[in-house]
């Protein structure tokens, strides 16, 4: 049964249709990219699935037993939160929040949660560190885990290597598919990184406004609307 499921899904910003004519699934084990121009609407459909913002049109659909509040997030980095002034224990912790219920206080078994994601993602040496002062590798790594403290199924990852240096994008990648390899966490990322896209997934979903293509990467590699996003250039 698929984790997700949009049908004919469309978004409208005062009035104005966005995005339109959207109809794809994501089930267990999937790496799906998103990918697309700026401006094509890739971030409003990463709002939609978060439950962030109503569909106009069509409807998203979670199966297989998921629940919105399962949905491990990882956002574009914004300057604010780039200066955030947390311990990074603190930021892996809040992953934890959707799951507090009425209970204000962190269990142990919150903490000893943060604490195996840190461990997963290679940064309890950090732990203390105060998130701010991280390079932006770094910071990309507490915030999968804390990502990963909301999740055991699905992450959805919103450009998660803009603005990393070649080398640190590399190992991010790497990283993400090892989580998704030897873990079993479903993946829906949005990126601008087409090479990395075609390179890592296994879905490709690509949005121009409207739906352009949704399927496997390799048949994606051969459709005309690679060819052209690419520039002509042959994959």
């Amino acid at each position: 049964m698929s984790l997700i499921q949009c049908k004919n899904v469309s978004f409208a910003y005062e009035g104005q249709t966005a995005v339109s004519g959207i109809t794809f699934e994501v089930n267990p084990g999937d790496y799906l990219c998103i990918v697309g121009e700026n401006g094509a609407g890739k971030s409003t459909l990463m709002k939609g699935l978060l439950r962030l913002k109503k569909p106009a049109g069509g409807s998203i659909e979670f199966g297989d037993g998921l629940l919105a509040n399962e949905i491990g997030y990882l956002p574009q980095q914004t300057v604010v939160q780039k200066d955030f002034p947390a311990s990074v224990r603190e930021v892996v912790q809040s992953g934890c929040l959707n799951h507090l219920g009425w209970n204000p206080f962190y269990t142990a078994a919150h903490k000893k949660e943060a604490l195996e994601k840190m461990e997963l993602l290679g940064i309890t040496d950090l732990a203390d560190r105060c998130y701010r002062d991280l390079s932006g590798g770094q910071q990309q790594r507490v915030l999968l885990a804390r990502a990963l403290c909301a999740t055991k199924r699905l992450l959805l990852l919103d450009e998660p290597v803009t603005g990393l240096d070649p080398a640190i994008t590399v190992d991010l990648y790497h990283v993400i598919s090892e989580l998704h390899r030897k873990h079993g966490i479903t993946i829906v990322m949005v990126s601008h990184d087409v090479d990395g896209a075609l390179r890592e997934s296994d879905h490709i979903l690509h949005i121009a406004g409207t739906q352009k293509y949704f399927g496997t990467t390799e048949e994606y590699k051969k459709t005309p609307a690679c060819k052209a996003f690419l520039g002509g250039l042959e994959v």
